[in-house]
């Protein structure tokens, strides 16, 4: 007798895991690896942050906290906005969650129903789209480019209403994963302003908040008190691996999300909630951090095209730098396949990110060590030589 799978395990895999295992499998031979393809910070988490999970592992029982997480946390966190950005949020309005995939996962859950439409765009983040479609809900797809700066705008999306019809959400990320573009503060107030009127849930992805170049940084809580915002402690603050975010939540959100919070999660992980409340105090090593991404940054933007790789998108934050390789394959895959195989370096097809054009791109991922990214450039230019 076979027994019945639910085909919601059918959605595509995550394809930038599928390449870290395959770089794993090459380590594991003692070959070298530079990994350029994960958006990972090279540096572990601020002093600071050990410091306080070595005191919690000392001191406290670390149970379950209640579903919304730390009061303190969450007050810090408030804190943040007050004083960084000038944004007046009660900690009331604040939901610590299980990284922001659990914050995406919930936010989604409380915003849609079945067979509603949310519009992102493409070249985007893969799992906001596997997720929605997971529970049913339709991803609207709306194709973006160079001249759009890879980011949505009320003209996009009057376009994608006549195509499709009525869209019930929206979700935005700025800075953006793959090409790190980000929506100025005129653009993000166009697009709130613009869901506002038109009964639309504004979701905006914040997760690269603080890493960004030369460009300041812009919330949709600036513009919007209906506008959800999912953030993380994986990026700016070098704390992947201890799974915790947050959500910036409109009043009638807060008990949905705490009653699906109760039951999908009972609490985020305890030792990171009481670890993350020294992370706000930890400006100085974070900002080294991002100083050295930006080192990085310049040394790929001046060493990629000297290895064919020339047509970049421009990445004003996060860590990561687009590419168009349409000149070299039209089989991202398999280009990114042999390109680890060769020379050792790891990057993340365009696949992952753009389903109907992302065989001629290509994603590189600049968090690591200054080392790596420099030997994996001086790679690539003996390859393509």
């Amino acid at each position: 007798m076979t027994l019945k799978t639910s085909r919601r395990g059918e959605i595509p895999p995550f394809i930038v895991m599928e390449v870290m295992r395959a770089a794993a499998e090459r380590a594991a031979t003692q070959e070298a690896v530079y990994h350029l393809e994960v958006g990972q910070p090279g540096t572990p988490a601020p002093q600071g942050v050990i410091e306080a999970a070595q005191a919690a592992l000392a001191e406290q029982r670390l149970g379950y906290t209640v579903a919304l997480g730390l009061p303190e946390l969450r007050t810090a966190i408030a804190r943040h906005y007050a004083e960084d950005y000038g944004v007046s949020v009660p900690m009331e309005r604040i939901a610590l969650t299980t990284g922001s995939s659990g914050g995406f996962l919930l936010s989604f859950l409380a915003c849609f129903e079945p067979g509603d439409r949310v519009a992102l765009v493409a070249p985007g983040y893969p799992c906001y789209r596997h997720i929605l479609s997971v529970l049913g809900i339709e991803p609207v797809i709306i194709e973006t480019g160079l001249r759009d700066r890879y980011q949505p705008s009320p003209a996009l999306l009057d376009a994608a209403r006549a195509r499709t019809g009525a869209l019930d959400g929206l979700i935005v990320a700025s800075p953006s994963n793959p090409t790190g573009t980000m929506l100025p503060k005129a653009e993000m107030a166009a697009l709130a302003a613009y869901c506002d009127a038109e009964g639309i849930r504004f979701i905006s992805d914040e997760i690269y908040q603080g890493v960004t170049y030369g460009r300041g940084f812009e919330t949709a809580l600036s513009h919007s008190d209906t506008a959800v915002v999912v953030n993380s402690f994986s990026k700016y603050f070098s704390m992947t691996g201890w799974r915790l975010g947050w959500l910036v939540l409109p009043e009638d959100l807060m008990k949905p999300v705490e009653r699906l919070a109760q039951n999908l999660f009972i609490s985020p992980p305890t030792l990171s909630q009481a670890a993350a409340i020294a992370a706000f105090d930890c400006k100085e090593e974070l900002e080294a951090n991002v100083a050295r991404y930006a080192a990085n940054r310049d040394l790929l933007l001046r060493e990629l095209p000297k290895a064919g790789f020339s047509e970049l998108a421009p990445s004003d934050g996060a860590f990561y730098l687009y590419a168009d390789i349409a000149a070299m394959t039209n089989d991202s895959q398999g280009f990114c396949a042999r390109m680890l195989a060769e020379t050792g370096v790891a990057a993340t097809p365009g696949l992952d990110f753009d389903e109907d054009r992302g065989n001629a791109t290509m994603r590189f991922s600049f968090a690591g060590d200054p080392s790596e990214i420099a030997a994996a450039a001086e790679a690539l230019k003996v390859w393509r030589a």
